[in-house]
């Protein structure tokens, strides 16, 4: 494993905690102890499911970008393109349903973009990197 992929790999892990604690907070919410509209347990499922998920595939990415011959620019996108996307498009979805009696989504609903366009070109990037090596 190269340098690079075990520093993101070890800092990806240590945000696990992060979502233990949205895991927590979502039995909170699904247990009625935390006032929210319908459209807030929507977004609340799908933004503690997109940092999961999307953190998983992250440390995958990390091995397969040490597979590939990218460097420079190309190889950290191939690297941060996912883990950013998990942070941006899970807080995305937090962000943009915040508040009281919310029932769609407010302007920061274009986080969610951001993040959608960091995954598409990291796992582009990787793709492509792992097709021509």
């Amino acid at each position: 494993m190269s340098d690079a992929s075990r520093v993101v790999a070890g800092i990806m892990l240590l945000t696990i905690v992060t979502i233990e604690f949205g895991g927590w907070f979502m039995t909170k919410i699904v247990r009625g102890q935390v006032p929210m509209t319908d459209f807030q347990k929507a977004f609340a499922r799908a933004g503690h499911a997109h940092a999961g998920v999307l953190v998983t595939l992250g440390l995958v990415c990390q091995l397969l970008a040490d597979a590939t011959t990218l460097d420079g620019v190309a190889d950290w996108v191939a690297r941060l393109g996912v883990p950013a996307a998990a942070i941006l498009m899970s807080g995305g979805f937090f962000a943009s349903s915040a508040g009281k009696d919310v029932t769609q989504p407010n302007r920061f609903f274009a986080i969610l973009w951001a993040g959608a366009a960091c995954l598409a070109a990291g796992t582009i990037t990787l793709g492509v990197g792992l097709l021509i090596a």
